[in-house]
């Protein structure tokens, strides 16, 4: 038999018991007037930090769009470099000068359609433009103009004639003797809308002589200024093999200030 204090001591017992689940519940359980316990500040955190890592990249990818567009733009309309492979404007243009071309004021072609925009600029005896080489429009030429639409013009040993007036040219060069058959040229006219254009170097060019007369329309720009030149024969600009052009590319490296014409840079046209 139980005694009255092993009774009181079964019936305090009995209510440890009961209330022990409520202790556990009042303990997790903050207390009044206090904040609960915060676990989302983390997930906050790594969440900013995706947001932000996605919005840089969505910027940076709107900037590179706007540059690109911009590239393009100044390409279409406004200009672009180019190298010069070719010995057929020397002494006026080099071999491996880099030039700077003028498109803006001759009507820059709209791209995806065949609308040109106006041309700002006539073109004039004396002129060196970048046209469309007419037997195949996908190569670009520079030349001289020589004559223009409505001119007559004819070659004497040597010597043009424009309008039947000797024409002074001084940057022509010649190598060859001046009675050569390519150094003379029957008198013709030039129609309306057609240029007749050479090569300063007349000995060493492929020009209107050759394959006839350049359409205004072919003309795309003028070269403004030599930003850049270097010395290597056409052989070396002209080689379409993938390997030849590497190594020229490593040799352009290896000689960059030894063969690169520094009284050029900045030269105008």
């Amino acid at each position: 038999m139980y005694g009255q204090n092993d009774s009181l001591r079964v019936y305090m017992l009995s209510l440890e018991l009961i209330e022990r689940p409520s202790l556990a519940a009042s303990a997790a359980a903050p207390a009044p007037g206090s904040e609960p316990a915060k676990v989302l500040p983390a997930r906050r955190s790594l969440g900013r930090r995706s947001f932000w890592r996605r919005s840089f990249w969505r910027k940076l990818r709107g900037r590179l769009i706007v540059i690109a567009l911009i590239v393009l733009c100044v390409r279409v309309f406004i200009g672009e470099a180019s190298v010069v492979p070719t010995a057929s404007m020397e002494g006026t243009i080099l071999v491996g000068d880099h030039l700077f071309m003028n498109k803006l004021f001759y009507g820059p072609e709209i791209p995806l359609t065949h609308w040109r925009l106006p041309a700002l600029k006539s073109i004039h005896r004396g002129d060196i433009v970048v046209f469309h080489y007419p037997k195949d429009p996908s190569e670009t030429f520079l030349k001289r103009v020589a004559a223009v639409g409505g001119d007559q013009i004819e070659i004497r040993d040597g010597v043009l004639y424009v309008n039947a007036r000797a024409v002074n040219e001084p940057y022509v060069v010649h190598h060859g003797p001046a009675r050569s058959a390519h150094e003379s040229m029957k008198p013709i006219t030039i129609p309306p809308g057609k240029l007749f254009v050479m090569g300063d170097n007349r000995d060493n060019s492929s020009d209107s002589r050759d394959w006839g007369f350049v359409p205004m329309k072919n003309v795309i720009g003028e070269p403004l200024f030599v930003y850049w030149s270097y010395d290597a024969p056409s052989s070396r600009w002209l080689d379409d093999n993938l390997g030849h052009r590497l190594a020229f590319y490593g040799s352009i490296a290896g000689n960059f200030f030894s063969r690169t014409r520094w009284s050029r840079t900045g030269r105008l046209l």
